[in-house]
């Protein structure tokens, strides 16, 4: 069962939600919070596997509260859901460590196929936000040096691409888990990116992976 928590500061969504994962047979519905000072605490005490956060609440906003929680517990995998899709609201969550970036008229079946991807490590944006994500990436990467990954990297690059979790890669290439999470600590750091997300969006852009090879 994927334990999913909710902090959005509308009583009605979240009774929405709450009701949409009691009838998804993987998922679990854990808590939530009203706003973001108790999501913060509440996510770092209950520790759930998918952590649903809105951008817009009171007392801390949900990048505040997600760069909270990331600071004291790095492996929190959080997927904003969210009405605003402007690129002010949009990068910041996705450099604070969003995995997942989804608006708020997705459909029910969006919505849990994006827990899902989140869950597994996967990320998942919204398309009609995708491609400025991509674009924004492009430009950065641009105004710095050539710095391109090695043969076993963009390997592992392409895995990302592709959702495949640290284990599963390590599978794949017949290599421990932890000299993966060195590997991708490394990706990170040597191509100036912040997270999985945008390792995958990295790895689409320059042709490592595609879309339609799995």
């Amino acid at each position: 069962m994927i334990k999913v928590f909710q902090a959005d500061d509308h009583a009605i969504v979240r009774e929405g939600m709450e009701a949409l994962i009691a009838a998804t047979p993987d998922m679990a519905f854990v808590g939530a919070a009203s706003d973001g000072e108790e999501a913060v605490e509440r996510v770092l005490a209950l520790r759930p596997d998918v952590i649903l956060l809105d951008l817009q609440m009171p007392k801390k906003t949900g990048i505040e509260a997600l760069r909270d929680i990331k600071a004291a517990w790095p492996e929190a995998k959080v997927l904003v859901i969210t009405s605003f899709s402007s690129d002010r609201h949009l990068f910041p969550a996705i450099r604070a460590g969003a995995l997942g970036y989804l608006l708020k008229d997705a459909t029910p079946s969006e919505i849990q196929q994006a827990i899902r991807n989140v869950h597994l490590g996967q990320s998942t944006l919204d398309p009609s936000i995708a491609t400025r994500v991509l674009q924004e990436m492009m430009r950065a990467n641009d105004e710095l040096p050539d710095n391109r990954p090695t043969e076993r990297e963009t390997e592992i690059l392409k895995l990302i691409a592709h959702g495949y979790s640290n284990d599963e890669i390590g599978e794949q290439l017949h290599i421990t888990e932890r000299t993966v999470r060195t590997h991708v600590s490394n990706i990170l750091a040597k191509l100036h990116l912040n997270n999985r997300t945008q390792a995958a969006l990295y790895a689409l852009r320059e042709g490592i992976a595609s879309l339609d090879e799995r």
